[in-house]
């Protein structure tokens, strides 16, 4: 069984329980998660709080064990408010009113019909709502007073699906979470409620797996191992979701950027830089005006009394370059790479540290190309992709989406035969490149296909992180083209590729997956020079001075304190390599190493050391 549906039914389960303990509180909705599911209540004027969540557990863990059926039925719009308005879900009304009207975003009308699921234990051989109320001797709802509507064991306005019984699902396989406040339909100008968060999975022992990976991730919070080795800040002067890079920080995303730059190069990129704002116009091009626009930053300029937007994606900025040329056949494909900073406004109750942030520096490319260079373009892209990856230790069970159509192909952009090649280029290159795909129909945006990459961390953490995308969308609207071997102007296909999709969100994952021992080639403090009293601080400084002139990023710390101090503080701040100097190593020219990653300790000669760890940096070592 599915277990998305197995986490909707445990959501529905949870409402039940909570209308048990707390019979005059509302519903809202409550769908599954990635990792269990949620459920919003108003508990109106009683104070609910994470001590109440056992009780709601038992209460739970009690109607899974009475075998209670899930009967589904289905009402008109009309019907549907009758039943509502009886049971007194005014959200749920609500909701009504908005599907009627299809007051949704990028979402199909798929009926005309709302859907219910009622749950019946004492008549659970009942097939249907038309048996229930026979049996009850009403014709319908109608006929039944709010006291009666209330006393089926739960009924609940949901599209669904959901087990057929409660005892198809594991008791101890879910966990209430935590309790958080939601504004209703994500706005803020709605009313408050209560939302309750529930880990669930197959059974007890997935379970515990992931709350022992959780605990794990505590311990790796890159918020506080970024506050602690001085990576990154987060002023509330400067404000929220825009945090700053401290040095150590800034060599850490150097670092990822010439990597980066490194392994484009070589494949005929061209870099490209473009500025941080555009005018509205721009925006009205591209489509993202009318759809984007209110999590967008404006700017009004103070002489020119202009209007600007910061740019939330550098796309638009990258076709005005393509088309500021005159290319024939002969030049594609054009490959632009821009690793450039992006603002969007993200809600304030979701930003968090790297995670969810307003400025988001994309490692940016984009690919104009023909139609019959997606594939090689692609494979390309996916050698970047790999080889990156690689040296992250990160492909190991790791796979691909691969995001097409569905069946009602009215919605997408241009002709069939070029979607139909576009895909088979996609599809291709999984195939060739021998990468762990799966199909996944109805993913694919309106504009084109797409392959999205998912990797584990080091605690099995699954992530979206590379991702490459077909347009035929922007160029449509920007009118590009090129000229053809016919000298006739021909549409260029527009592939979007990112490899870590932000630095930002990528520190924050390269923080909790490395738990504080980063690789050498990357880390800030790749050695510290700790010499056991002042009188060795001039041979101290000498090995220092070599050490810098390779490149290697080494300090020294000639304080006072004891030498058992000096190695705790150099510990503490998570240098690679401590070098301990005294009487020995500085009539011997050599240095006592301590690795703080395997904490192995060696004496080796400086020059030793300085060709083994510049090798360890060159080869992007682990």
């Amino acid at each position: 069984m599915d277990l998305s549906t197995k986490r909707h039914s445990l959501a529905h389960i949870m409402a039940q329980a909570v209308k048990q303990n707390f019979p005059e509180a509302k519903i809202a909705t409550g769908p599954d998660t990635e990792d269990g599911f949620y459920y919003d209540f108003d508990f109106w004027d009683v104070e609910f709080s994470d001590k109440d969540l056992k009780k709601i557990e038992k209460s739970m863990k009690k109607i899974v064990s009475q075998g209670q059926n899930f009967k589904k039925f289905e009402v008109s719009f009309d019907e549907a408010r009758k039943i509502l308005d009886k049971m007194g879900e005014w959200f749920k009304n609500e909701l009504v009113d908005k599907i009627e009207s299809w007051d949704f975003k990028n979402t199909e009308k798929l009926s005309d019909k709302i859907t219910f699921y009622m749950n019946l234990a004492k008549w659970g051989k009942v097939s249907d709502l038309q048996e229930f109320l026979k049996e009850n001797n009403f014709e319908s709802f109608d006929e039944m007073d709010g006291d009666q509507v209330k006393n089926l064991k739960f009924i609940d306005m949901c599209t669904g699906p959901h087990v057929k019984n409660t005892t198809e699902l594991d008791a101890n396989s879910f966990k209430l979470a935590r309790v958080a406040w939601a504004y209703w339909l994500g706005n803020a100008d709605n009313k408050q409620l209560t939302r309750i968060y529930a880990y669930a999975f197959n059974d007890k022992a997935e379970l515990d797996a992931h709350l022992k990976m959780l605990e794990e991730a505590k311990k790796r919070d890159h918020r506080i191992l970024g506050a602690k080795l001085k990576l990154f800040t987060i002023s509330d002067l400067v404000g929220p979701g825009l945090p700053m890079f401290q040095p150590a920080g800034a060599i850490m995303r150097k670092e990822l950027e010439d990597y980066l730059w490194e392994l484009h190069s070589i494949r005929w990129y061209d870099r490209v830089w473009s500025p941080h704002l555009a005018k509205e116009t721009l925006y009205e091009t591209s489509g993202h005006a009318g759809h984007y626009l209110e999590d967008m930053f404006k700017v009004h300029g103070g002489t020119s009394k202009e209007d600007f937007f910061l740019k939330p994606m550098n796309c638009p900025h990258h076709m005005q370059i393509f088309d500021d040329n005159q290319f024939s056949y002969k030049d594609m494909p054009i490959r632009y790479f821009e690793p450039a900073t992006v603002y969007r406004d993200e809600k304030s109750g979701q930003l968090s540290g790297l995670t969810r942030v307003r400025s988001i520096t994309q490692d940016d490319g984009h690919l104009f190309c023909r139609v019959s260079q997606i594939e090689e373009e692609v494979k390309i892209v996916t050698d970047v992709i790999k080889e990156f990856y690689t040296t992250m230790w990160m492909t190991d069970n790791y796979w691909v989406s691969l995001s097409v159509r569905w069946e009602n192909k009215e919605k997408y952009l241009w002709g069939e035969d070029v979607w139909q090649q576009a895909e088979w280029a996609l599809e291709s290159v999984c195939k060739t490149n021998d990468l762990p795909y799966k199909r996944v129909e109805w993913e694919a945006a309106f504009y084109g296909p797409k392959l999205d990459f998912m990797f584990k961390d080091a605690i099995g953490r699954e992530w979206q992180l590379a991702t490459i995308q077909c347009d035929f969308n922007l160029p449509e609207r920007f009118n590009l083209s090129f000229t053809n071997e016919n000298n006739e102007q021909e549409r260029p296909v527009v592939i979007h590729r990112a490899i870590l999709w932000s630095l930002e969100r990528w520190m924050w994952m390269l923080i909790e997956n490395f738990a504080w021992i980063f690789p050498l080639w990357l880390a800030p403090r790749q050695a510290i020079i700790v010499p056991v009293m002042p009188m060795f601080d001039e041979y101290a400084k000498k090995v220092e001075n070599e050490l810098k002139g390779s490149g290697i990023r080494v300090s020294g710390d000639y304080s006072t304190d004891w030498l058992n101090k000096k190695v705790r503080n150099a510990e503490k701040m998570h240098n690679n390599y401590i070098l301990v100097v005294g009487e020995q190593e500085q009539n011997d020219g050599t240095v006592s190493v301590r690795n703080y990653k395997t904490k192995d300790q060696t004496v080796e000669s400086l020059e030793e050391f300085k060709s083994r760890i510049l090798e360890e940096i060159k080869t992007r070592s682990l």
